[in-house]
């Protein structure tokens, strides 16, 4: 009696165990075991969707041990597990659904279910919709980074349920967004798309023009006889009209097989060949088969014979064309969802290229500004003493490397900056001050011998500097909150170091303008300026006013050193690189005036970065058609743009 008893205890265990292993995802992996152990991309998808749609909680760690080429199944009763390697020849199992350890396994009793690229590419699909609801806000923003990398409209559906629910605004404003996205390309009903179209009408990004562009997109396309309404046409095209030539027209055709291919003369050769017997070919002689006449007549003997395809004329051309209609047809069936896509994509086209004036317009702006902070040394040192220093472009030089030394000394970005612009500025003005009171007030009134002077100068400067600071180029790092930049769409953004600059410039504007006109130096300037043998007869020392203004002048060099050396490098040619754009800009300004170099400046950089916009791939030809331009403007305004009043005018 024991032993029947205890018989029918194993038996009963046996079944319990069994069953308590056949969880409701193991049954699902059960139903599908073929497919999965098989891995192949093109049979696989019953299996993961089976999983995914179950609705349990487990599906998620089965596809994400699945994925991870971590799912096993056991060969001795085909129950699939999570498997850990515990050494070379054992692993540890784990139940999918409870999660707990099932016991320990030999690895011959193992097979590895491993997915291939493509499978595990389905996998992640899948795995979508489950991070769209994980709780870590990081698996649902790579959610949404996935679903954007690869649209599927199988994730349409789970990404709406997740939007309501879902309590990071951010993440809720992008799930809506790529929700709209995915409703216009893959949304069976056709109001909502067209809805959805109008609502990202207005939205210049990349992705929504990503989205509209396949809905008008067109083929090319030959029907028999008239066109049928239920396609889309885009437009209907005449052959040998509309760019359509009538060649490609019967090329179409051909291609359809809607009509039969033309027999050009090296088809009539090859096919002669072919049928050729050494000595007769079509009834003829081989030797005969000398002129096309005589080609033509054996080609027509084997077509009589029906040996080979018969010969297309020019008027069995016209014919067949004359039959057959063409026309663009859309690729989207729906004419409705077509004439929204192409209104938004018009809208859009539109905004973009305000969008891109706009981007232009910031960005000359910006070289305006790099320009005017360059030359309005110049424009003081040139204008006022009329001193030709080629040797300006180095005090920039002087003043981007006196911020490197003072950002070496200070590692705080913010703190080396605010350093560096007034120590630039007072390097460099004791450096013009030494040159103006050495070199410069000996040749004044000598125009020649002053630009060889300090062309002389300035290589010398930048031999020091190589010397000092080694050819490579040296970091003057921007403080972090100038890093990134101003992003009002897709198209228009503008650094917030070129921002810094701009206000920079209108800074210095006002600085420049309060000393030319409320400080004793502006007024002592402004009287060398216009009448400098008057000035000196009223008690003006013209000989301290122009070392001041020269040193002036090269002090405001140095600190646009610093601001240039915030995004170009720091080398000791950077000088040389702004000196011919300061000539020019305060040239064509107009010299001595400070309204006038802003206005130079201006001039210039719209002029360049418009060059620049219509020739983007050759930026050399904007200096060169910006040199040209130069030259044909002083021949009309050799003053400049706001010239010199006064006695001045006249020197």
């Amino acid at each position: 009696m024991k032993r029947p008893l205890l018989a029918g205890l194993l038996v009963l265990l046996t079944t319990l165990s069994a069953w308590a292993q056949s969880t409701p995802v193991q049954d699902i992996l059960q139903q599908h075991s073929d497919l999965i152990v098989k891995s192949s991309r093109k049979t696989i998808e019953p299996a993961i969707q089976s999983v995914a749609a179950s609705g349990l909680p487990q599906a998620q760690d089965v596809m994400q041990a699945w994925q991870a080429k971590k799912m096993w199944m056991r060969t001795s009763d085909g129950l699939f597990f999570r498997a850990d390697k515990l050494d070379a020849t054992t692993y540890r199992l784990f139940d999918f659904d409870t999660g707990a350890v099932v016991g320990d396994s030999p690895k011959s009793d193992l097979k590895q279910i491993k997915p291939n690229s493509g499978v595990r590419a389905l996998i992640a699909t899948a795995l979508v919709r489950f991070q769209l609801m994980d709780p870590d806000p990081v698996l649902r923003a790579e959610a949404l980074s996935a679903i954007e990398r690869a649209p599927d409209g199988k994730l349409l559906e789970p990404l709406r349920a997740s939007i309501d629910s879902e309590r990071d605004m951010v993440l809720q404003a992008r799930k809506i967004r790529i929700e709209r996205l995915l409703t216009i390309a893959y949304d069976q009903d056709e109001p909502t798309r067209i809805a959805a179209i109008n609502e990202v009408s207005d939205d210049l990004g990349l992705d929504v023009r990503a989205t509209l562009n396949p809905l008008v997109t067109t083929k090319l396309t030959a029907f028999a006889g008239d066109i049928p309404d239920t396609v889309n046409v885009a437009r209907i095209i005449e052959p040998g009209q509309d760019a359509l030539s009538l060649d490609v027209a019967y090329g179409l055709l051909v291609a359809e097989g809607m009509a039969p291919a033309q027999v050009m003369r090296d088809d009539i050769r090859a096919a002669l060949l072919e049928h050729s017997n050494g000595t007769r070919v079509g009834g003829m002689p081989v030797a005969q088969l000398d002129t096309d006449a005589a080609r033509s007549r054996a080609y027509t003997a084997l077509i009589n014979a029906g040996l080979v395809p018969p010969l297309v004329s020019d008027t069995d051309v016209a014919t067949s064309l004359a039959a057959h209609r063409f026309a663009e047809i859309y690729d989207e069936p729906s004419a409705a969802i077509t004439t929204a896509a192409q209104d938004a994509l018009d809208r859009i086209t539109t905004r973009v290229a305000a969008g891109q004036a706009i981007d232009l317009t910031l960005d000359a702006l910006s070289l305006a500004s790099i320009y005017f902070l360059a030359a309005i040394g110049l424009a003081i040192t040139f204008g006022v003493m009329g001193v030709i220093n080629m040797a300006h472009g180095e005090f920039i030089m002087m003043g981007a490397y006196t911020g490197y030394v003072v950002q070496q000394m200070v590692p705080n970005h913010t703190v080396s900056i605010l350093l560096a612009v007034p120590l630039a500025f007072a390097v460099t003005f004791v450096a013009g001050v030494a040159m103006e009171r050495l070199v410069i007030r000996w040749l004044y009134n000598r125009p020649l011998e002053t630009l060889l002077a300090t062309f002389g100068i300035s290589i010398a400067l930048q031999q020091l500097a190589k010397n000092i600071f080694g050819t490579q180029a040296r970091p003057l790092t921007a403080p972090g909150w100038l890093d990134g930049a101003w992003v009002l769409n897709d198209v228009v953004s503008i650094s917030y170091i070129r921002i810094a600059i701009f206000v920079l410039a209108l800074i210095f504007l006002g600085v420049f303008l309060f000393i030319m006109r409320r400080t004793r130096l502006g007024l002592e300037t402004r009287a060398v300026t216009q009448n400098r043998s008057m000035a000196a007869s009223m008690g003006i020392n013209p000989e301290r006013v122009n070392m001041l203004t020269f040193g002036l002048g090269s002090g405001i060099a140095g600190i646009a050193g610093v601001a240039i050396g915030l995004f170009a490098k720091v080398t000791s040619e950077l000088g040389s690189d702004y000196i011919v754009q300061s000539f020019m800009t305060v040239v064509v300004g107009g010299v001595g005036n400070i309204w006038g170099t802003l206005a130079g400046a201006t001039m210039i950089g719209f002029f360049q970065k418009g060059v620049e916009w219509l020739n983007p791939s050759n930026t050399l030809a904007a200096q060169t058609y910006m040199i040209v331009f130069i030259i044909i403007f002083i021949q009309f305004r050799p003053r400049g743009i706001i010239a010199l009043k006064g006695r001045a005018a006249g020197d």
